[in-house]
């Protein structure tokens, strides 16, 4: 299907082959791990390029592709392969290819920039993708259920960020999706305020931001929580995001625009006075990678269709206050969104 996806590539922009060198496209297309490799994906033929410490693991793992064994640099070896095909028209992804080794790979072929045409395809998850991110999910809200049972004052915010990574690799992660947030206190206005050794306090909310990397899918989630008897505003911020992302949970639907997705919650929390505190986009893609495409923002390209994976994570960030953000991933479906992520949002003090 993916490979079937690429040839209708080449023919709506009339290639004879496409090379692609971006390892989340090159697993994506062959199902291959190894840290080096080109894929060549002709009318005909799909080939694998890598060195001799690959070769077995590519063969076990890119099962309709023919490995190649590298006799020399892996761009001479791709540039000797379109040579033999006779390709004379061949896409590559430019932004991954310095001058040097366009003129290089040129030699013999017409080459044509296809930059983000993969991650394109990308966009609408098959199956067994949406399956992975489930799982990611899953260990995510698992992990929150653990962070509950430890978080107190008087620990530090790194210390609640190790144990969150040891939970999430017992519970079968690779490891964490990227470098977790934990933001207490007034470091809570820090949108990526990652781990500090700084110590909670009560009365203090935290902000975590964390996710599971899966057999290489990603999980990205934020709950926000109070240790301690919040103040006032904080209350009524969490209220507002809270209010914010039920809404665009509910009436987001595919053939929006991301502009339009991003406006539904953005127009809440600035009916409140919040605008200007709520500075990034409502949501991204999720995948292979922790930010992809769609985006969901007020200058987004993109229109939401079916089989999409999206975050949804307004937030207001007071400098000096603190801050409040709430995130679910979501598969975009026929009808609207379905929750991969159903930890509680209902605000919790410990």
């Amino acid at each position: 299907m993916k490979i079937e996806k690429v040839r209708h590539l080449l023919e709506e922009k009339q290639l004879d082959a496409v090379v692609v060198l971006s390892p989340h496209n090159r697993r994506y297309l062959s199902g291959f791990t190894g840290s080096s490799a080109g894929l060549i994906i002709s009318k005909e033929r799909n080939i694998l390029v890598t060195d001799f410490r690959y070769i077995e693991q590519a063969t076990k793992q890119a099962q309709s592709f023919e490995i190649v064994k590298q006799k020399t640099s892996l761009l001479d070896m791709i540039t000797e392969v379109i040579k033999e095909l006779e390709l004379k028209t061949v896409g590559f992804e430019g932004n991954l290819v310095t001058y040097q080794e366009y003129m290089q790979i040129a030699t013999g072929a017409e080459l044509i920039d296809v930059t983000g045409e993969i991650e394109k395809i990308r966009m609408i998850k098959e199956p067994f993708e949406i399956e992975q991110i489930q799982k990611a999910a899953d260990i995510a809200d698992a992990t929150f259920d653990y962070i509950l049972k430890i978080t107190k004052p008087g620990v530090t915010e790194m210390y609640l960020n190790n144990e969150m990574e040891m939970k999430m690799r017992a519970l079968g992660a690779t490891s964490s999706s990227f470098e977790t947030i934990v933001a207490s206190g007034i470091r809570g206005a820090l949108p990526h305020g990652v781990a500090s050794n700084k110590v909670i306090e009560s009365g203090e909310m935290i902000t975590f931001d964390y996710g599971a990397l899966y057999e290489g899918y990603i999980s990205d989630i934020t709950r926000t929580i109070a240790v301690g008897e919040p103040q006032d505003e904080m209350v009524k911020i969490y209220n507002i995001v809270l209010e914010s992302q039920l809404k665009a949970l509910d009436e987001i639907k595919p053939g929006m625009t991301g502009v339009e997705a991003d406006k539904i919650a953005r127009d809440v929390i600035a009916g409140y006075g919040y605008g200007d505190a709520f500075g990034h986009s409502l949501g991204h893609g999720i995948g292979l990678e922790v930010h992809e495409n769609p985006m969901l923002s007020q200058r987004s390209p993109h229109t939401l269709e079916e089989n999409m994976c999206v975050t949804l994570e307004p937030g207001i960030y007071v400098p000096g206050l603190g801050g409040v953000r709430i995130e679910d991933d979501v598969l975009v479906t026929k009808n609207g969104l379905k929750r991969f992520t159903h930890s509680t949002k209902d605000l919790i003090i410990l």
